[in-house]
């Protein structure tokens, strides 16, 4: 991983209720994607076009822009939700919304990623909503991820499933291309469901475009990174995959003795 000096946050950045860095508190998993997401949104400037990500730690960045526009400290912020979920978190806090169609151009946009590689490569779409941020992700002119220390891993797919977003007809045939497709890297495909603790008993889990998502474990590394998203999108019934590659501008990562901004900025 690329290394940089820690950048601090200081009691000034972590108001309204965002949890303060000390050696004598310990924080939460919760507490460190608040801190990363208030950091995020301090890139955020009045009259911006917002892209609005989704899940855990993108939602304490919604919640931070709606408190800021509601101080005065933000002024005509147009926010472009990621999910139907992030759609009405916003529209319930009274961010103006709009869509890609209206805003072709995003100057910025602030999501989560449940992994980081060292190139700063993601994986996302775990929480489902990967098509949709990847749409408008890809239309910012700066993309800033969030995370805890917890999702830095050494390659794309080390810590967990990295989704494809698949068409519900013949889905196991469209499972199965993908299994062999990385069979060199021992992976075991799975369609997701809505069972608790996912498996395939349950219910499909059915993403905001009404597709289904599949699963990839791997066993080992999958390697050439855009080979390897190129030949996903190759197969029929994929309709995109979670792999965010060269997207991200930066990176803010919380840990246990601060935030640090990755690249470095200084």
């Amino acid at each position: 991983m690329a290394t940089s000096c820690p950048t601090f946050i200081g009691s000034d950045n972590l108001s309204n209720d965002a949890p303060s860095v000390s050696s004598s508190v310990v924080l939460t998993q919760d507490d460190l994607k608040k801190i990363a997401a208030f950091k995020a949104v301090e890139f955020v400037q009045s009259g911006m076009v917002v892209g609005l990500g989704t899940g855990s730690t993108a939602k304490h960045a919604v919640d931070r822009i709606a408190h800021l526009l509601r101080q005065g400290k933000l002024k005509n912020i147009i926010g472009i939700p990621t999910s139907k979920k992030t759609h009405q978190q916003a529209l319930s806090l009274g961010i103006p919304l709009s869509d890609l169609d209206s805003h072709p151009t995003i100057d910025l946009s602030i999501d989560g990623a449940d992994e980081v590689d060292p190139d700063f490569n993601l994986v996302k779409g775990r929480g489902g909503s990967l098509l949709r941020e990847k749409m408008i992700e890809s239309a910012s002119k700066k993309f800033i991820v969030i995370v805890d220390e917890t999702k830095l891993v050494k390659h794309v797919g080390a810590n967990g499933a990295m989704p494809v977003e698949v068409v519900p007809f013949c889905w196991k045939f469209t499972q199965e291309s993908l299994q062999k497709l990385f069979d060199y890297a021992g992976c075991e495909a799975k369609l997701r469901s809505t069972s608790v603790g996912g498996g395939e008993k349950g219910e499909a889990f059915v993403t905001d475009n009404g597709n289904y998502i599949v699963d990839l474990f791997f066993k080992r590394d999958i390697g050439d990174l855009k080979a390897a998203g190129d030949a996903i999108l190759r197969l029929a019934g994929v309709v995109e995959h979670g792999m965010f590659i060269d997207m991200a501008t930066t990176v803010v990562v919380a840990g246990e003795h601060g935030v640090r901004l990755m690249p470095d900025e200084k």
